[in-house]
């Protein structure tokens, strides 16, 4: 019979390979934990996608926000994805207003407002991503503090900005802009001829520093591993990725509003199983 972990790990196969595969890496004992949190996050960061205008999606986050804040909800029985989340917080204890902090962030994805600032952008990633490492960090250390805050904060927003650099041809085709307005003014890079596809070196100057704040938070990542539990490694394993990426996306012949940094499936899971040992030393 298929459980609600089951479907949990079902989205996140679907719509977050490299979590899944990582996951896959990860103690038996926890698998079902991790799989349970990246659906749930995967299920808000694709809300954008499932809806037409913005309300509606709003309608869909406050629906998490009311489940996570124990407001009543009779549909939650039919919803696999949240009985395996409320179970994963009830087995962990995990922090609400985490999961909470996660979807309020994703109104964000619902309109076409620019990035206000690198400041602005680092928060976002820091809810919505390192919110995620740092629960993962809850899952894999069996519920208890693990002293990870530094390192995950770091890491998601290293894993969150490449992600944005890579998405941005998707992006730019329906008017989205997150590339932070003060790092955009610093190149005086024109937001509406990204809208229409024109690279520019304005674009490429933008980008290139934004490889550079996530390689800068790399580092940090590196500073504060000492301080990672052994047991908590597999939760950062998805960020091995993220220098191999880098490598793509400075490419010159990569046209970055046409063309998707990419690495063959194969090729990607050969570099998680090979870092699974000790994720951190491998970043």
């Amino acid at each position: 019979m298929t459980t609600d972990f089951d479907h949990a790990a079902d989205v996140v196969r679907q719509f977050d390979k490299d979590r899944y595969l990582s996951a896959l890496l990860a103690p038996e004992t926890h698998r079902n934990g991790l799989m349970a949190l990246y659906a749930y996050s995967a299920e808000i960061s694709r809300i954008r996608e499932l809806v037409s205008e913005p309300l509606p999606g709003e309608v869909r986050l406050q629906w998490w926000r009311d489940l996570l804040e124990g407001t009543e909800h009779g549909a939650v029985a039919s919803n696999p994805v949240a009985n395996a989340l409320l179970q994963t917080i009830d087995r962990y204890e995990l922090p609400k207003e985490s999961l909470v902090a996660m979807a309020e962030a994703r109104v964000f994805d619902l309109y076409n407002d620019q990035m206000p600032s690198l400041n602005d952008l680092e928060g976002y990633a820091g809810e919505t991503v390192s919110g995620v490492i740092q629960l993962a960090c809850l899952v894999l250390n069996d519920g208890k503090e693990a002293g990870t805050a530094t390192a995950a904060g770091h890491a998601g927003v290293a894993y969150a900005l490449t992600g944005l650099m890579r998405a941005l041809p998707w992006h730019a085709s329906r008017q989205q802009m997150y590339l932070p307005k003060d790092v955009c003014d610093r190149h005086n890079l024109d937001v509406q001829s990204v809208f229409r596809g024109e690279t520019t070196a304005e674009l490429r100057a933008v980008l290139a520093e934004m490889r550079g704040h996530v390689r800068h938070h790399l580092g940090r990542v590196r500073q504060a591993s000492k301080d990672v539990p052994t047991a908590c490694q597999t939760a950062y394993l998805p960020l091995v990725l993220v220098e191999p990426f880098l490598k793509k996306l400075e490419r010159e012949e990569l046209d970055p509003l046409k063309q998707v940094a990419e690495m063959s499936q194969l090729r990607r899971q050969w570099i998680l199983w090979r870092a699974s040992g000790n994720a951190l030393k491998a970043i």
